[in-house]
Order: C-alpha cells, then structure tokens, then sequence
C-alpha cells in the first residue's frame, strides 16, 4: 500500500470521525460540517494532483460539474428521514431513503436527458 493511500484513508477516517464525535456534542454543529463538501473538496485535490496534466483541469471541472447534478436527488431525502423513521424506525429509513434516491437519481437522468445533459 502506498503513502499516498494511506493518507486518503487516514483523512477520510478523519473527517467521519469528526464529524460524529461533533454529532455527539452539538446536533447543529455535526450537520453544519457534514453539510461542508469535505469530501468533494479533498476528492477535488486528489484529482487534480493525481491527473495528467493537460486533462487535470477538465477533469476537476467534469467532477465539480457532476457534484452539483449529483446532489440534488439526495437532498429529499434529509427532509423525509425524519419521518420515515417515525414510521419505519431507523433501518426502514435508511432502506426508504436509499430507494428514495435511486429513484430520484432515475427521475433526474431521465428529465436531464430531455434537456440535453448526459448525467
């Protein structure tokens, strides 16, 4: 295993590990960094530097440009977990919310499509 790998396991780790232990002393502090786009942001790093260099810029822009198309079929589902999880308990949430976005995941290629976008 590389040095390189570890690190990004080692960040990754990190920043999960944060945000929970946050989580367990302040709820609005937990969501607020798990809002924050660690990951696409440090993903963004690691692109960038592991790229070639006459294609890194437009593979940053292609994944900055997914991010945002990406993210919108998952936000429902902060808004229903809570709920779901009145009526299913906390494992029938997860399972609704999981089949909630790879519906909505279906719904948002389809009407891109229509658009012109290839998501």
């Amino acid at each position: 295993m590389t040095t390189k790998l570890i690190i990004k396991y080692l960040l990754s780790a990190g920043i999960i590990t944060l945000v929970s232990e946050t989580v367990k002393r302040s709820d609005k502090a937990g969501a607020l960094l798990a809002a924050l786009p660690f990951v696409s942001i440090i993903t963004l790093f690691w692109v960038r530097f592991e790229s070639d260099p006459g294609t890194r810029d437009q593979k940053t822009a292609d994944h900055m440009w997914y991010i945002f198309w990406y993210v919108l079929p998952t936000l429902p589902m902060f808004l229903l977990f809570p709920t779901m999880q009145r009526w299913w308990g906390f494992y029938g949430a997860v399972g609704g919310s999981a089949v909630l976005t790879i519906i909505l995941f279906a719904v948002l290629k389809m009407v891109a499509g229509r658009f012109g976008l290839v998501l």
